[in-house]
């Protein structure tokens, strides 16, 4: 681990100052501080800022570039979790995999062609608890906005190439499903100056809250927690709200045995997605108040 700009420093100037010849140049006592004797303008602290800094710089290089390959040897380490999501996200629709290998082969298609061949944007692996099973979610995405698969034959290509390339013995369970449906009562105090009855702002015509919570789903991280209170923060940070209250907090997800959404469940403090992302079903429960 990178070692701070100051520690850095520090391992320089005390053997400086511990040197007798120097103390004796200077005419400073041996071990005083660096700090003491030499101003921020003097040549010689100058010269030590630029040495710590640049050994700082390059010893954050070397913890990155460590952090690289760690994570291209986790990626590559076949069975393992991260390799699954690897592989997932390297499937290519429409492509076959070179003979006795778990990569595509591409010929002479364009850089064009295999970067829209590669459906899947989204990946995420768990284990099942109750047996021996990877559970991979997957998701594509439509016009910017996560979304599932439901071409017959890309579901079929997907299932393939999973089954292809999955260690032997292990069963892989892939989860394919439309967007888990979020549906939040809200109750926002406005400033009567800056948003209207409909948390319409005064000055600019749009939705703040709306377009807050929107992009709140945007940036949580595919198969990531939900945290309620992160999101009450979010509001909280829209100019004119003055506080935020969530009054209920629920989901529901596709339940394989209904063919469909099941009965919206209660969301206490967070949530992971059953399909790996969320869609709040509507904005119309979110009250202004003064």
């Amino acid at each position: 681990m990178a070692r701070t700009k100051t520690q850095i420093k520090s391992e320089i100037t005390t053997p400086f100052m511990a040197n007798e010849k120097l103390a004796a140049d200077y005419g400073f006592a041996i071990g005083a501080s660096f700090d003491a004797e030499f101003s921020l303008v003097s040549l010689e602290n100058i010269l030590f800022e630029i040495v710590a800094l640049a050994l700082f710089i390059h010893e954050l290089f070397f913890d990155q570039h460590t952090k690289e390959v760690n994570e291209r040897l986790a990626n590559e380490k076949a069975g393992t979790k991260p390799w699954y999501r690897t592989m997932a996200l390297r499937f290519q629709f429409g492509f076959d995999l070179v003979a006795d290998k778990d990569y595509f082969d591409n010929g002479t298609a364009t850089d064009e062609q295999i970067a829209l061949s590669k459906i899947i944007k989204y990946a995420a692996v768990n284990e099942a608890a109750d047996s021996s099973r990877v559970i991979l979610k997957i998701a594509g995405e439509t016009s910017g906005v996560l979304s599932d698969f439901d071409d017959p034959a890309q579901v079929e290509a997907i299932e393939a190439y999973v089954n292809e390339i999955r260690v032997a013995g292990v069963q892989v369970t892939i989860i394919n499903y439309k967007a888990d449906r979020l549906y939040l009562n809200l109750q926002i105090k406005r400033d009567a100056l800056m948003l209207d009855e409909n948390g319409m702002s005064k000055l600019d015509a749009n939705y703040p809250v709306v377009e807050a919570l929107q992009e709140f789903m945007k940036e949580l991280k595919f198969n990531g927690e939900l945290q309620l209170s992160f999101l009450i923060d979010k509001i909280q940070m829209v100019p004119g709200v003055l506080d935020a209250t969530l009054i209920s907090a629920e989901s529901s997800w596709i339940d394989p045995a209904l063919n469909g959404y099941g009965t919206p469940q209660p969301i206490f403090i967070s949530k992971i997605a059953e399909s790996g992302y969320f869609e709040i079903v509507t904005f119309d429960n979110v009250n202004y108040v003064v």
